[in-house]
């Protein structure tokens, strides 16, 4: 031990204070003695033995911590830099996330409840992460209905997890907590289980979105949040794509190159699994599928694989003629082939309503509503006769526009006059 009676952070000698102040100063000051220290003569035994005991003391250390924490919140240390909490004054002056004092805050209050636990982490036994899931899954026994938990019984799930900590990390020991039911009420555990997965399968479907963006880059970036079952599915999707065993494999297969990273290896499977996804599995929506319509010349079509181009997409954007050739390959997406043999779409009196080859042939020309500034996509609008059916109308390409159901009902309002204009939109006025 250093003999300077001042080592340590603090100018106070290290004989005057509370014991677990002298003890962090001294510790302090020991680490600064050893922290330049050369570790590569350690021998290999002496290397795994001090990384248990450095795990054990740094696991006493984090429950010694925890039990200042929710002191020093109760006697308002924090208030002399004015901060709401303990929590916030350890965040300033240690310069810790918010977010991470204030869960530590929370854990110290929470493991506070749990006398064995306690123990545990003094011991060194648990450490922060195992606390933090054991301490969650007692808090998730219930304490009234008809699951309600006893005193004792609480206290038995206690101990069972703790005694779990000294051979299983913090994620096991969240799965094990998930089932201690089957430890203290094994009659009801099956149950119980089955009104929690039952109220988990609830919230998940309020929570669950999804969220995409496309950057000027050529990516599209996205979040999504849905229930586990769809997520295991979903992963259990991108392994069989992207395994470097798959048992099946066709030519229009992309090959992942298996010495990538897994999250790119993924991310190939992700793109591979949208194109297998046939459209006419989906529902249609505004007369068409959810099938990608590209716009392309009869010389792109034909041309090398190789060849360049540059075809524009129903959606607004733009892909290689490469890219859309190897696609019309897959029957990922239709070419609309300008110059090329196409369906009819002139159809006269012989119907009323627009034929999907029309719907496609509109989403096209149109790119959505035509109502002047409105922004609505193809998907989501109506094929609108603009002389109607009923007035001798044809259910022609050039008699039609994409109108959104909005647009569509305000053309057929009374109330209001429209009036078409050279660049193919309508404006609509009231009537006065």
């Amino acid at each position: 031990m250093s003999s300077d009676p001042t080592c340590g952070s603090s100018s106070e000698p290290i004989r005057t204070g509370h014991p677990v102040l002298r003890f962090a100063r001294q510790l302090t000051g020991r680490l600064d003695e050893v922290a330049a220290s050369p570790v590569w003569s350690m021998t290999p035994a002496e290397q795994r033995d001090s990384l248990r005991e450095l795990a054990r003391a740094e696991a006493q250390l984090a429950a010694l911590r925890l039990r200042v924490l929710a002191e020093a919140d109760r006697s308002g240390a924090g208030s002399e830099r004015g901060a709401p909490s303990a929590a916030d004054w350890v965040a300033i002056e240690t310069r810790q996330t918010r977010i991470s004092a204030r869960s530590d805050l929370k854990l110290a209050g929470g493991v506070e409840g749990y006398p064995v636990l306690s123990a545990g982490m003094d011991a060194g036994i648990v450490n922060l992460a195992q606390a933090r899931a054991i301490t969650t899954a007692l808090d998730r026994l219930p304490s009234s209905g008809e699951f309600a938990v006893s005193g004792e019984q609480r206290a038995q799930a206690e101990a069972h997890l703790v005694s779990l900590a000294a051979h299983y990390d913090a994620h096991e020991l969240a799965v094990l907590g998930s089932r201690l039911f089957e430890v203290i009420a094994p009659d009801l555990a099956e149950a119980f289980e089955a009104k929690v997965l039952t109220d988990q399968e609830a919230a998940a479907a309020r929570r669950v979105t999804l969220t995409m963006r496309e950057d000027d880059a050529g990516t599209c970036h996205g979040r999504f949040r849905i229930p586990t079952l769809h997520g295991q599915w979903l992963r259990k999707m991108l392994l069989a794509l992207s395994s470097p065993v798959r048992a099946t494999a066709t030519d229009n297969d992309i090959d992942v190159d298996q010495t990538l990273p897994t999250e790119v290896r993924h991310g190939h499977a992700f793109c591979q699994l949208i194109e297998a996804v046939p459209a006419k599995s989906l529902p249609k929506a505004g007369g068409s599928g959810a099938t990608i319509v590209v716009t392309m010349s009869l010389e792109q079509l034909l041309a090398d694989l190789h060849a360049a181009g540059v075809c524009r997409l129903d959606t607004g954007g733009h892909i290689t003629a490469a890219q859309a050739r190897r696609l019309a390959c897959t029957a990922s997406l239709i070419p609309a082939v300008l110059g090329g043999r196409s369906e009819v779409l002139d159809l006269g009196r012989t119907r009323r309503t627009y034929s999907r080859a029309q719907r496609i042939a509109m989403a096209i020309r149109d790119q959505g509503c035509t109502a002047q500034h409105c922004d609505r996509p193809p998907a989501i609008c109506h094929a609108h006769h603009n002389t109607p059916w009923a007035h001798g109308g044809h259910t022609d390409l050039h008699d039609g526009r994409l109108l959104c159901g909005h647009h569509h009902r305000r053309i057929h309002d009374p109330a209001y006059t429209h009036q078409h204009h050279p660049n193919g939109t309508v404006t609509f006025h009231r009537r006065t």
